[in-house]
């Protein structure tokens, strides 16, 4: 009895803390009370307080670093991935889906890149709807809004497609108008994208990559540019976002004579 009571105790004193972070009341930045005075404020004892506070760093509202106490995490701001976001448009200056997802300038957004030859494994072919073995060009990137990262990628395009053109060689990332507007530019017109979506919490690598804290999930996202004819000419897997700040939109066009 005495262990399901104490049980109830840290769920309770998480659920209150939890609203009082959601309200306000403890702003984002904002030093938590110690452990001897949040025990004292409850009055439970410091374990069932860590007990709470465990909870709520499970899920990303807070973290404990040392000589800094515990905080409430800043969140960044939420963007919207729209269902059109691949349309090339014209504008005053370059942009691609990302800096349009984000709101932001040419002159904010950095990219990291690294390419390499690689071969299609079982995944790939059957994504490209192609052979095993294919030969592709993987071009691994991490986006930058203001030098905070927040998306990273591995991108793969067919070399058979690519090979001693712009597209093969990293100086010419970003490349404004983005893989769309990239591939146009070799003659390959782009005339459908399809993703998938899945969430979980991230490897260790996407955590560092993308500075998570303790927590915060991500969104992955696998994507393909399909080709006039049905031929898919790019595979994106996975597209990685943290997913408490990401929200995607969709758009279903319904005849309503049916």
């Amino acid at each position: 009895m005495a262990g399901r009571q104490d049980r109830a105790e840290y769920v309770r004193i998480a659920r209150e803390l939890r609203a009082r972070i959601t309200a306000g009341d403890h702003a984002p930045g904002s030093r938590l009370p110690t452990l001897p005075e949040l025990a004292a404020t409850h009055g439970v004892s410091e374990t069932t307080i860590r007990q709470a506070l465990a909870i709520l760093r499970g899920e990303g509202l807070i973290e404990t670093r040392a000589r800094a106490g515990t905080r409430v995490r800043a969140r960044p701001p939420v963007h919207r991935l729209p269902a059109d976001r691949y349309r090339i448009r014209s504008g005053p200056g370059p942009a691609t889906p990302y800096t349009r997802d984000q709101g932001i300038g040419w002159s904010e957004y950095r990219l990291d890149k690294r390419f390499e030859l690689t071969e299609a494994d079982d995944e790939l072919a059957a994504l490209f709807e192609g052979a095993v073995g294919e030969q592709l060009l993987a071009r691994h990137f991490v986006f930058h809004d203001s030098d905070v990262p927040t998306q990273m990628s591995t991108s793969y395009v067919r070399w058979s497609d690519v090979a001693d053109t712009p597209v093969a060689d990293p100086i010419n990332e970003p490349w404004p108008g983005g893989t769309r507007a990239q591939l146009a530019s070799i003659g390959v017109r782009v005339t459908r994208v399809t993703e998938s979506l899945t969430g979980g919490m991230p490897s260790p690598d996407e955590a560092e990559t993308l500075r998570l804290g303790a927590g915060v999930p991500v969104l992955r996202i696998v994507r393909r540019h399909i080709a006039t004819g049905g031929r898919v000419v790019e595979v994106a897997r996975p597209i990685v976002r943290r997913a408490d700040t990401t929200v995607v939109e969709y758009e279903v066009d319904l005849d309503d004579g049916v």
